[in-house]
């Protein structure tokens, strides 16, 4: 698990999206501020994975979620939860509120997309087969879950995605998701993501 405070800021942060929208929108400029200040560092704290990404487990996760042109994070949450889908849900959306969720899973359809969008830019190419299994619920929320293994702080939702995209493409998304939706919804997305990889361990006991 990331640090106990730095947990329990997302958290309070996200909360606040469906409750105080402007008292919200102060703290994440101010949040945003101290992140560059930590030059190097991730944005939500932790370590940042500086090696080369897990490309096998990153095509895993857009074709659980319906493949490049059809990614949809509700498809990919069906696969990683199973039949406890959509109690999930339901706790999401008590917890963050319905505007909150309804957001977090356009920034998720939204990440994705930009994700493959600069890679493609870039040259990179996606290996020609998954690892694990893109229809193995468990496999993929455990490869995804050891992806966020910080060595410094445990599971962090930054490290795994750093994993996943490398670093640099995982700060531009970030850039993006502020540009296309604001602060607030990429600290809802972390928050959120958080929760849910939570969840999936102690359901699979990761």
């Amino acid at each position: 698990m990331i640090r106990i405070r730095s947990i329990a800021a997302l958290a309070a942060v996200a909360s606040m999206l469906a409750t105080t929208p402007a008292f919200a929108a102060e703290k994440m400029t101010s949040m945003k501020g101290h992140s560059m200040a930590m030059a190097g560092g991730a944005r939500f704290g932790g370590s940042v994975y500086k090696n080369n990404p897990k490309l096998t487990n990153t095509l895993a996760l857009v074709v659980a979620g319906g493949g490049p042109a059809k990614f949809s994070t509700a498809t990919l949450f069906g696969v990683l939860a199973g039949d406890k889908a959509g109690a999930e849900k339901a706790k999401l959306v008590k917890q963050f509120g319905a505007p909150a969720f309804a957001q977090y899973v356009k920034t998720f359809d939204f990440v994705i997309a930009d994700s493959l969008k600069i890679v493609t830019a870039a040259k990179v190419k996606l290996p020609a087969k998954p690892d694990p299994d893109p229809t193995d619920g468990k496999a993929l929320a455990a490869a995804l879950y050891t992806d966020g293994i910080d060595p410094k702080a445990g599971f962090n939702v930054e490290y795994m995605l750093d994993h996943l995209v490398t670093h640099p493409v995982h700060v531009q998304v970030m850039k993006d998701i502020d540009a296309k939706y604001g602060v607030g919804a990429d600290t809802a997305y972390h928050a959120v993501t958080l929760v849910i990889f939570k969840d999936l361990k102690a359901v699979y006991g990761l």
